[in-house]
């Protein structure tokens, strides 16, 4: 039980920087436990088994926080930064673009197109994603994902 409780203090201590930027008491109350259901033993990670492991009766506040429209990530992603930076930085470190394409079969989901898929290796109906990575080593830090819209959308 007390490494669970260290695991949780030091959960609370890495996310406090991210919290102070969220700013809205609302996203500062339901943040960690969203992401502590993400890390969590529930076998699907979607909100209503989050919510009733972790919040029972709180589904509707916790499926709120996560399906809010008015999300943005900017003043995030300068912590995330100077997080990634003190992990895996450093002179051997690199940075990565790289793009994922999730292929699709019908054209209703935002930034379909017929565009090259390398998982396929030619184009194909799909979405990309365009990510930046900091590694060094074997450990890669996620810093920023975007789906990349091309013109004919």
């Amino acid at each position: 039980m007390l490494e669970v409780r260290s695991r949780e203090a030091e959960l609370d201590a890495w996310l406090e920087p991210f919290l102070d930027a969220l700013g809205h008491k609302t996203r500062r109350r339901w943040a960690p436990v969203y992401i502590r259901g993400l890390y969590g033993r529930t076998a699907h990670k979607s909100v209503q088994p989050i919510a009733a492991a972790l919040t029972p009766g709180d589904y509707n506040q916790l499926h709120n926080f996560v399906a809010s429209r008015s999300w943005d990530t900017a003043p995030l992603e300068p912590i995330l930064a100077r997080t990634a930076d003190q992990l895996v930085g450093g002179p051997d470190a690199i940075l990565a673009i790289d793009d994922t394409a999730v292929l699709k079969k019908g054209e209703h989901s935002v930034g379909v197109a017929a565009q090259y898929a390398g998982v396929v290796g030619k184009t194909a109906n799909c979405q990309v994603l365009v990510t930046l990575t900091l590694a060094r080593r074997e450990v890669p830090v996620p810093l920023v994902m975007r789906l990349f819209l091309p013109e004919k959308c």
